[in-house]
């Protein structure tokens, strides 16, 4: 199964694809959607028409989206709130199945605690997936995201509760 992790951002939305196999997780592809418009409004369709472009490249069968979380600044949260919701529904428009999760639950699927930093859920994905180089933040995050999915319905399978975590 294609995962497709989405890392939402008003200037930068990473997003990171992996396949689960019988041997675990393979790699397929990451990257981001560079926002160029200063207009709000055209940001969103930029990160709308950007994840469109995606999944019609790669076909992911599902999607992980982080969840919002509360910054100090509420006009951050908002936005990010927005952009968020420009990525799900361009994905809504092919049926794909929308997933999400805290960064706290990422952090502990990827790394095994909740409180985490970026650095070492970079260093744990890369890792996992067997990437070498450099890896992008927003992708590496969104990657996170794909993985830390994979792990919650495998665990859901085993449960025999397959599709119980949207």
């Amino acid at each position: 199964m294609k995962i497709l992790g989405i890392d939402p951002g008003s200037r930068i939305t990473g997003y990171g694809i992996i396949e689960t196999t019988a041997h675990g997780y393979r790699y397929i592809a990451s990257g981001s959607i560079r926002i160029t418009a200063d207009y709000f409004p055209d940001r969103l369709k930029q990160i709308f028409d950007g994840v469109v472009q995606i999944t019609s490249l790669y076909h992911p069968e599902e999607m992980a989206i982080e969840q919002v979380f509360m910054h100090k600044n509420a006009d951050s949260a908002l936005k990010l709130g927005q952009a968020r919701g420009a990525a799900i529904c361009a994905v809504q428009t092919t049926g794909i199945p929308v997933f999400e999760y805290a960064a706290r639950q990422v952090k502990q699927a990827i790394v095994g605690k909740g409180n985490a930093d970026k650095l070492q859920v970079q260093h744990m994905v890369k890792i996992l997936l067997n990437v070498q180089g450099l890896l992008q933040a927003d992708a590496g995050d969104a990657l996170g995201i794909s993985l830390c999915h994979a792990h919650y319905q495998q665990t859901a399978s085993v449960l025999g509760k397959q599709g119980v975590l949207k």
